[in-house]
């Protein structure tokens, strides 16, 4: 009788593992069936220019996403009042016609390479 138990206890172990493997394997990637109308999903493949219709629907979907967590910061202000934002920023240092960083590299100057002495 004390086999049993033991034997059942390491099965009810052993599926609890195998429903974990099981669960983390099989919802990273879901393969799902979608109903999309086919015009709007060649329109999507054509606009993030994805090769496949699972990467355009990826795609989509993150866009989607960051447009959405967007919204949630523009919307809660970045904490800031009004005012912070303006204080925060100096007006008389932006030149606006100007929108590249300025460049401040040296020139470049190339040698020859030397042959290596024998």
């Amino acid at each position: 009788m004390a086999q049993r138990t033991v034997i059942g206890l390491f099965f009810a172990e052993v599926k609890k593992v195998f429903a974990k493997v099981w669960h983390g394997c099989h919802t990273a990637r879901m393969k799902m069936t979608m109903h999309i109308d086919e015009d709007t999903l060649t329109s999507v493949m054509e606009i993030t220019g994805s090769a496949s219709k699972t990467a355009a629907v990826e795609k989509a979907l993150t866009e989607m996403v960051r447009r959405h967590r967007l919204k949630s910061v523009l919307r809660e202000g970045l904490g800031m009042t009004p005012d912070e934002i303006k204080a925060s920023f100096d007006f008389a240092s932006y030149d606006a016609s100007n929108t590249s960083p300025p460049i401040t590299k040296k020139p470049v100057t190339y040698r020859r390479a030397r042959k290596p002495s024998r």
